[in-house]
């Protein structure tokens, strides 16, 4: 669900609390295998609509990995403990072997950088190119700025060791932009 508001905080959560209502399916005996592909298809794609433009926070981060780990312990299930024999629920590590796919952080980080690619193709005329590029002009409101949307492509880069480059420049070879993207 996306509002439009710019509070990407408040919609992490508006998202999160309106998908909880899939959960019906992983109530009905489905093989796990079906269980992972309806996540993947309809609740993993919903949520992540749109998000390439989001500058995610730490707090939003764990948020929808704890979101995503919720979902996975419900379609994998508890586990009996070989040791006491009482059932108990997965581990984030026993959650993330058993899945083998990134998590929802990494997944709109390869995004984000996908979609950079997209942008720096843009003229300096287009009107996208001019709101993710430009530099607004008047006061900036008080406090810590916020991190721009430029800024976590820089921050994304250096993650994958390419500090200290222009991204702009990379993303005009395609091949080794999306060599990049894969790197998450």
């Amino acid at each position: 669900m996306y509002t439009g508001r710019n509070k990407e905080q408040i919609e992490v959560r508006e998202c999160l609390l309106s998908y909880g209502a899939e959960y019906f399916v992983f109530h009905f005996c489905y093989p796990k295998i079906i269980k992972v592909k309806i996540y993947r298809t309809t609740i993993f794609s919903v949520i992540l609509c749109g998000r390439e433009t989001w500058s995610i926070t730490l707090r939003e981060g764990r948020r929808l990995r704890v979101y995503e780990n919720r979902v996975l312990r419900r379609i994998f299930g508890p586990k009996r403990d070989e040791v006491t024999g009482e059932w108990r629920n997965l581990h984030n590590e026993e959650l993330n072997d058993q899945y083998s796919s990134p998590n929802i952080v990494r997944v709109v980080k390869s995004r984000r950088i996908r979609w950079g690619g997209t942008c720096s193709t843009y003229e300096e005329s287009m009107g996208l190119y001019r709101i993710l590029m430009g530099k607004p002009k008047g006061k900036r409101p008080m406090g810590r700025h916020r991190h721009r949307w430029e800024d976590n492509i820089n921050t994304g880069l250096q993650e994958v060791g390419c500090e200290g480059m222009d991204w702009i420049d990379v993303a005009q070879h395609r091949d080794r932009w999306r060599a990049l993207g894969m790197r998450y």
